[in-house]
């Protein structure tokens, strides 16, 4: 299949551009310094260029054309590694444990949490050894919510106490990487501060244009609690229209998850392509509509719509990103030229890249852009397998009633809706499922019925949210000439409020009611690695390559990459099958161990107390999903359990499993006289008072000692180096993650 380049030109520079990036993130620690390099290649390629411009010959051309992919690829490498803060010198990393005291300014959205306020501090200056001295870095903060302690807000500068902690990898297996996650966002360290820890010294936003957004942001959320009383429908309502998702719980989250639906509550490409949309077809009915006049002013209205929405919304990076790929597409459009969507979609992700080279590894930007491709490719091509309107349409005859004619016409207009919904849905799915198994483990069978009708409500609740905003604006003012006024007034919003309460609670009943009426339509606990997903969109693209061309050996391709993909999910099956281990796990206050068979586990929480559904689906259940298990049983206790358990004494309980023997120490050993050598491990729990000469005598120095994580900080500080000084080898699973002990055969 020939690729067009000339009406694409931005999709071969973007390419070589990504690739660069792809490079630093998997090998940037061992590159060089690379901005040189750029500077030398991009001098030979303007040379090579020049010279090739002055002879009419293919090689020069192609020459040209090569060291220009390689700048590109260079530059993406380069741009990433002068977007990596940690590499400065005077990052937060060179300092370590020094810091004494730090200033910082919030610089992000407050995250509102049950029991803390969540947010990420930029570092200006620290001091070390009695001096302050210059610094940068992020850092995430969690302060507690609780009387007397005001929420941050952007741009207040605080004066911290004591150093902050680099941030933790996963502590369990499979666990998300919340570390990398902060690191993309070059956010290296994690503080709880405490409120006599921190103060406020200053008022200095990184951004007043951010600042005043956010602060808009809240004023147009408080018009939604004011008038949405229903507190579902109110956190719905403020999620869909602007983003704010603090308020909703997490039963409707796991729904709105359940169903493939979650893109509705962010506010990204659905809402502004909403209101671009309505925008134009308002200009649409004007008379007149002809010539570059016209072509100007949607394009400036469109602009002006869209970058007003993203402001209003508080500058959310999912709607910047939708704003600029949709301002590409406008200023394509009113070019007045034959300019290729793919083209405008390259240009829009290039300078996002460019901008911040990062963004790659953000799942919204992923998602997106490959959403937007796979719609506008695929859902014309699948649009065209049936044509409803025209079938009904053909169904009409002369000699039937006019009231029949009607019918068949509404039957054909309200199919074709119907059809094109579905076929863009599809088109959708196609390209997002693979990163939608890679990173949520989960495929939603009812996407289908649940957004060829939560699409419409959804889209139809954003029109009239913003309407509603609309009129309280409009009664304020009107407030502003008198309190009659805007007592009248009001009563526009409470109808208009009324009315979208309604929908957003026919939304949310119908998303509900799907998945109450599907239970078997989600596919969960999917498992893919990374190459198998590159696996997955290589037998996606030679499909539409062999769907295009009509060619055979496109598709025994594809069956080849489908026999290579389900070969290396049968390996990575069999090479799990024999492995046994055991595992301490790292849950926040309580004692977790797992005994772990191939895709079977029996998970015993030793502290007789039940896991709460966010320990097991944050903690365990991604280990599950990671070992493709099939049977995960949970124990409250060892009563009942497979795993055999001996009490030998009050606060001693020992097991054996497959030639692995642990003790689980709770307190004093006074009646453990005699030994007991062999344990691979001993696990003290709830700050066991034990002394290392008690635990010599009883199970030797062998077998190293393993603090869980209902241990206090103060007591592991304590125990620790009295245990090493006695030869023991220590481990703290709270710091150091989930101890594993491999187990025979």
């Amino acid at each position: 299949m020939e690729i067009k380049w000339a009406p694409n030109a931005f999709v071969r520079l973007t390419l070589p551009l990504m690739a660069g990036i792809l490079t630093y993130l998997y090998a940037g620690e061992s590159l060089p310094d690379l901005l040189p390099m750029v500077v030398v290649v991009a001098a030979v390629f303007v040379g090579v260029q020049m010279w090739a411009a002055r002879r009419p010959d293919p090689a020069a051309t192609d020459a040209a054309g090569l060291l220009a992919v390689a700048t590109l690829y260079l530059a993406g490498a380069a741009l990433t590694q002068q977007a990596t803060e940690s590499r400065a010198p005077d990052h937060l990393y060179r300092f370590g444990s020094h810091v004494e005291f730090y200033r910082a300014v919030v610089d992000d959205y407050i995250v509102v949490r049950p029991a803390t306020y969540a947010t990420t501090v930029r570092v200006s200056a620290v001091r070390v050894a009695g001096k302050w001295q210059p610094a940068r870095g992020g850092i995430r903060v969690s302060i507690p919510r609780e009387a007397g302690v005001a929420a941050p807000q952007y741009g207040d500068v605080w004066l911290v106490r004591g150093a902050p902690a680099p941030s933790k990898p996963p502590l369990n297996p499979g666990e998300f990487d919340y570390r990398r996650y902060l690191q993309y966002h070059q956010v290296y360290h994690q503080q709880f501060i405490h409120p006599d820890q921190y103060q406020k010294i200053a008022v200095d936003p990184p951004s007043w244009v951010r600042a005043v957004a956010m602060r808009a942001a809240r004023v147009l959320d408080g018009v939604f609690r004011q008038y949405v009383h229903a507190k579902r429908e109110y956190a719905l309502a403020s999620a869909l229209v602007l983003g704010m998702k603090d308020d909703v719980d997490q039963q409707t989250r796991q729904a709105y998850a359940n169903t493939g639906t979650t893109h509705i509550m962010a506010v990204s490409g659905l809402q502004v392509g909403l209101l671009f949309g309505a925008v134009t077809w308002l200009l649409g009915r004007l008379p007149g509509r002809r010539g570059p006049w016209f072509r100007l002013l949607t394009a400036l209205l469109g602009l002006a719509t869209i970058w007003s929405y993203a402001f209003l919304t508080g500058l959310s990076a999912s709607v910047l990103r939708a704003a600029v790929m949709f301002s590409f597409i406008i200023a394509g459009r009113a070019s007045g030229r034959q300019t290729s969507m793919y083209n405008l979609l390259a240009v829009a992700a290039f300078c996002l890249l460019c901008y911040d080279p990062y963004l790659l590894c953000d799942v919204g930007f992923q998602l997106s852009f490959l959403a937007v491709l796979s719609i506008v490719y695929l859902q014309p091509r699948i649009g065209r397998w049936l044509q409803p309107k025209q079938y009904f349409l053909g169904r009409q005859r002369p000699w039937q009633p006019k009231a029949v004619q009607k019918g068949w016409q509404w039957l054909g207009i309200g199919g074709e809706y119907v059809w094109q919904a579905t076929a863009l849905s599809l088109a959708a799915q196609v390209a997002t499922f693979p990163l939608g198994l890679f990173y949520f483990h989960q495929f939603p069978l009812s996407f289908l019925f649940s957004n060829l009708v939560a699409v419409p409500i959804s889209s139809l609740a954003v029109y009239v949210g913003l309407g509603l905003l609309a009129l309280k604006g409009l009664a304020a003012v009107g407030g502003l000439i008198s309190a009659e006024a805007a007592a009248v007034l009001d009563w526009l919003p409470r109808l208009v409020a009324w009315l979208f309460e309604k929908l957003i609670l026919a939304f949310n009943e119908y998303i509900f009611w799907i998945g109450k009426a599907m239970p078997g339509a989600l596919m969960s606990g999917i498992h893919v690695t990374a190459p198998q997903v590159g696996l997955i969109f290589a037998t996606l693209l030679t499909l539409l390559v062999f769907f295009r061309l009509r060619s055979l050996p496109w598709l025994a391709a594809a069956c080849a990459l489908l026999g290579v993909l389900a070969g290396s999910r049968v390996w990575a099956a069999r090479r799990l099958a024999p492995d046994a281990r055991l595992l301490i796990y790292s849950i926040p206050r309580r004692s977790v161990v797992g005994f772990w068979q191939g895709a079977a586990a029996d998970v015993v929480t030793v502290d007789s107390l039940p896991l709460s559904e966010t320990e097991r689906t944050y903690r365990i259940v991604p280990g599950s999903i990671q070992r493709e298990a099939r049977r995960v049983r949970h124990w409250i206790g060892w009563r009942g359990c497979s795993v055999p358990a001996q009490v030998a004494e009050p606060g001693l309980t020992l097991t054996a499993w497959r030639g692995v023997r642990v003790a689980f120490v709770s307190s004093r050993l006074s009646g453990a006289r005699y030994p007991l050598p062999g344990a691979q491990a001993v696990v003290l729990r709830h700050n066991a008072r034990v002394k290392p000469a008690e635990l010599a005598a009883v199970f030797g120095t062998q077998a190293p000692i393993i603090f869980d994580s209902s241990c206090k900080s103060w007591y592991v500080a304590r125990q620790d180096s009295a245990l090493q000084l006695a030869g023991f080898q220590t481990y703290d699973v709270t710091t150091r993650g989930a101890f594993t002990v491999l187990a025979g055969p």
